[in-house]
Order: C-alpha cells, then sequence, then structure tokens
C-alpha cells in the first residue's frame, strides 16, 4: 500500500502534514547520497563479493572564478546572456525563491494552488555555458506550508542537487554544480515519493539552458545565433470537481492533497497549457517577432509526452533530445519532447501574420488550452503564398 495513501491534510493539520510527508520523503532519498559533500568524493569499483569504499576526488580550487549574478526573469522571456562566451568559465550566481500561490489558470476561473519558483509557471530559464559552475540560493518562504527542493537534470549527483536541496519553510540552502553537458534541460520540485508528481503537476518546474561556450551549430556545423529566444513551459494540471462537475477551490496550498491524487491516478488532465494558464501566451501576451528573425523556441515538458508543430512554419533545426552536442534535425513540421525533458527549435519568419504553436494532440491544444500565438510583422511574399481567388459560388 502506498505510504501517503489516506492522508488526510485538513485532519492532521497543515504543518503536522508536512511533518508526515517530509518523514516519507526523507527515507525516500536516504540511500541517494552515501556521503554528505563537505568534499567531494568518487566510488571505488570492489573485488568480487567485496563492498564499495569512498575515495576523495581531488578538490578543484574555483576560488579564483568570476562571479556574476544572473537575473531572473519570468518566462517566456530568458535572462540577458551572451550566445558564445567571450571569457573563461565563471560561477553563475543564480537565487530561485519559492512561491505557493493561488493561481487561475483558464477564463473560467478554475483556480490552483500552484507551488512555484519565482512566482511563475513554469520557474524562470536559467541560462549558463558549458563549464561554468551554477551556484544557487534555493529559498523557502517562511510563509509557505511545505517542503521542497530542486532536481536539476543538467546536474550530476544527488537527484540532480535533490538530495542535497530539501527546504522546510524558513528555511534556504546553497547548492554549486558544474554544467558539463550542453543542451536544454528540466528541472523540478522532487521532495520524494508521492509529493514528487504531486508537486510537479502543481506547477513546480522550470528549465536549464547550457550553451556550448563557442555557441550553437547548424546541421552542417556551421555558428548559428538566434534575435530572439522564448521558453514555453508546458503544464499538465490535475484539477478535482465535485459532486456537480464543477471545479473544487481550496483555502490553502495541500488542502487537496487526496483529491488531486485521485484525479492525478487516472493520468487524464483537466488542463494542458503553456506557461501556466489558458491563454498565458494568446492575444496581448503574444509572442513576437519579425520576419526574417531566427527565433529560438525552448520547450519544456517536467511530466508528459508532448508534439510541438508551428502551423504556417517548420522547425529549421531542432535539437528534439535537448542536446546541444548532436547535430539537430532539419525541417520537421512537428518534433517530439519526452516528458521530463526539453527541446529546442529554431525558425527564420519567412512570412508576416499570427502563427500558432500548439501542442499537436489537438484536443490538448484547443480543448485544453496547449495553444501560444507569435504576431509576427513584415511585408506579404506573395511568392511563398496567395489567395488566387476569394471564395464565391461554385462555378463548375
Amino acid at each position: 500500500m502506498n505510504k501517503m495513501q489516506g492522508l488526510s491534510v485538513t485532519g492532521q493539520g497543515r504543518r503536522a502534514f508536512l511533518r508526515t510527508t517530509g518523514l516519507v520523503s526523507a527515507t525516500a532519498l536516504a540511500g541517494a547520497v552515501l556521503a554528505m559533500p563537505s568534499g567531494a568524493t568518487t566510488v571505488a569499483t570492489p573485488a568480487p563479493g567485496g563492498t564499495p569504499s569512498l575515495i576523495p576526488a581531488a578538490a578543484v580550487d574555483i576560488s579564483a572564478l568570476p562571479r556574476v549574478q544572473q537575473k531572473m526573469v519570468p518566462p517566456p522571456f530568458l535572462p540577458e546572456h551572451e550566445q558564445v562566451a567571450t571569457t573563461g568559465p565563471k560561477i553563475v550566481e543564480v537565487t530561485l525563491t519559492i512561491e505557493e500561490k493561488k493561481m487561475e489558470i483558464d477564463d473560467e476561473g478554475t483556480e490552483v494552488w500552484a507551488l512555484t519558483y519565482n512566482g511563475s509557471v513554469p520557474g524562470p530559464m536559467i541560462v549558463v555555458h558549458e563549464g561554468d559552475y551554477v551556484e544557487l540560493t534555493l529559498q523557502n518562504l517562511g510563509t509557505n506550508l511545505m517542503e521542497h527542493n530542486i532536481d536539476f537534470h543538467a546536474a550530476t549527483g544527488a537527484l540532480g542537487g535533490g538530495a542535497l536541496t530539501k527546504v522546510q519553510p524558513g528555511e534556504e540552502v546553497v547548492l554549486r554544480w558544474k554544467a558539463i553537458k550542453p543542451g536544454v534541460f528540466v528541472y523540478h520540485c522532487a521532495p520524494g515519493d508521492v509529493m514528487i508528481p504531486y508537486h510537479v503537476v502543481h506547477g513546480m518546474n522550470g528549465a536549464v539552458m547550457v550553451l556550448p561556450r563557442d555557441g550553437l551549430k547548424d546541421a552542417a556545423g556551421l555558428p548559428f545565433t538566434y534575435d530572439r529566444a522564448y521558453f514555453i513551459g508546458e503544464q499538465d494540471y490535475y484539477i478535482p470537481r465535485d459532486e456537480n462537475g464543477e471545479f473544487r477551490k481550496y483555502e490553502a496550498a495541500g488542502d487537496n492533497f487526496n483529491d488531486a491524487l485521485d484525479v492525478m491516478r487516472t493520468l487524464t488532465p483537466t488542463h494542458v497549457v503553456f506557461n501556466g494558464a489558458k491563454g498565458a501566451l494568446t492575444g496581448d501576451k503574444a509572442l513576437k517577432a519579425k520576419v526574417g528573425e531566427r527565433v529560438l523556441f525552448i520547450h519544456a515538458q517536467a511530466n508528459r509526452d508532448t508534439r510541438p508543430h508551428l502551423i504556417g512554419g517548420h522547425g529549421d533545426l531542432v535539437w528534439e533530445g535537448g542536446s546541444f552536442n548532436d547535430k539537430p534535425d532539419t525541417n520537421l513540421e512537428t518534433w517530439f519532447i519526452r516528458g521530463g525533458s526539453a527541446g529546442a527549435m529554431a525558425y527564420t519568419f519567412l512570412q508576416p501574420g499570427v502563427y500558432a504553436y500548439v501542442n499537436h494532440n489537438l484536443i490538448e491544444a484547443v480543448m485544453l488550452g496547449a495553444t501560444a500565438h507569435i504576431v509576427v510583422e513584415g511585408d506579404w511574399n506573395d511568392d511563398l503564398m496567395i489567395q488566387v481567388t476569394k471564395p464565391g459560388p461554385i462555378t463548375s
């Protein structure tokens, strides 16, 4: 039987509920780190029948590296960054503040108590170069009710940092990790047991982009730069309904725990949206571009598979698996982002107008909310498309 099954938030009191879930998650993570890293360690290969032994790894002195603070910005935008590194490796200081907040996720007033990094769903994009160090300060506000942490898919060791970043309300922790894999990667909360999917489907995820130091390359291995970049985080929500079929509302984060688990077990989301809510990237919030601009789209989905498609355009260059070490695919109509990963696509816009960027499960795009718009300015090219005759009566 699941250890968390049957827990009642209101029955125990919210703080007691947190303590219970924290104990379960601590047990789940207990074997993840053989030694808390006051210094780095490696595991020696044992002889047959023997047991592994820990050997201290050589310490790397990074005290002379320059430090820079990266100012986080809300998605779909990326922080200020160089596409090609003009200096050597550095320590990039980042602060993520966890906030549990009520959000409306559609135009019908449906609410979710979102679990967020820096108050947004998804959390902000972090951008560094291969060989840089990310030094994260993770803060769990004292007004929050839950234990949180962070698992960087771009990082190496200790459950992506999840085993070293567990913080209760009112606590902070500092984690440093080295970016050794160029690409785009998901990060998400992973406190243990069923709280892992619970936190992820309540919005607690984001992405990291690790650029090669000499920048991106196209399929021919030539340098590629972009004029704009956008981060699209696809989010699946599982909102409980009452006996009348209406979406329930709750007083505080965690109050929906048992109800939400029931919906999550169906594996059928009630909402699939971009950047936290239906319509978050349409209308006056639509993305912008101009004819002739090369635009990079980073698409992340921390939980479910998805199939992005740009209606009226193509994936000129697509790093479908997210790795910038690999040659990009070219001229794709639709690409595949595996659950728990991020990918990147670049397109040069050739025509003006409103483009729809969708999850091409069209039920999820049209009925559940997974649609964004890009408004492109410029001159129309009749050679690419022209309406030869306007609609009228059939004449033959």
